[in-house]
């Protein structure tokens, strides 16, 4: 289990320029925007407008802050997504365009790189403890809590809001929330081929 703390994560400017990331991991590490194989990362969005293209990238979009985004892609009907959505699945190198429900929202986005990598995003909402079993190439999981305990073989590490705990090939942990309205996201990664 290795601890990615908020205050390590990485700020950079949005591909589009339109706004700034915090990149909480990417792999290879010190990858550029169209290199990486997969990247986790958050983004405040502050304005409507369109999204950043990613040829041959698949992405997962979740709404950690705010009250929603509505999205156009590549010209369907807008979806709408809330903190209380399910994780939503997208191609990244499709027009998308997007408008704020009601001011600024802050999201969760997953990518990973066609053909290479597979990826799932869960949202949990654990009351009391909660045994968490993977054998995925990669597991990230990011606190949206303070105080929410990561107990594993190797120990125990208490998560803040956005630090994340990233685990490598197979592993069980239990979490254990301060507080019933705890939230996580578990991010799965597997390599193909």
């Amino acid at each position: 289990m290795r601890i990615l703390r908020a205050g390590q994560h990485r700020r950079m400017p949005w591909k589009n320029g339109g706004g700034e990331t915090t990149e909480i991991i990417a792999s290879p590490q010190g990858a550029g925007l169209d290199e990486f194989d997969w990247r986790i990362s958050m983004a405040r969005v502050a304005l409507d407008g369109p999204f950043s293209r990613f040829a041959g990238i698949e992405r997962t979009l979740c709404v950690i802050e705010g009250e929603g985004i509505a999205l156009e892609i590549a010209g369907a009907a807008e979806v709408v997504l809330t903190q209380a959505s399910s994780p939503f699945h997208f191609a990244g190198d499709v027009r998308v365009r997007s408008r704020l429900v009601e001011g600024p929202i802050t999201d969760l986005n997953v990518m990973t790189r066609r053909g290479r990598w597979y990826h799932k995003v869960a949202r949990l909402s654990p009351a009391g403890p909660r045994r968490i079993v993977s054998d995925a190439g990669v597991t990230l999981l990011l606190s949206r809590a303070r105080g929410l305990a990561c107990v594993g073989e190797q120990g125990q590490e208490t998560l803040d809001v956005d630090d994340a705990a990233l685990f490598e090939g197979q592993f069980e942990m239990r979490l254990e929330p301060s507080a019933s309205s705890a939230i996580a996201f578990l991010v799965t990664l597997q390599p193909l081929g």
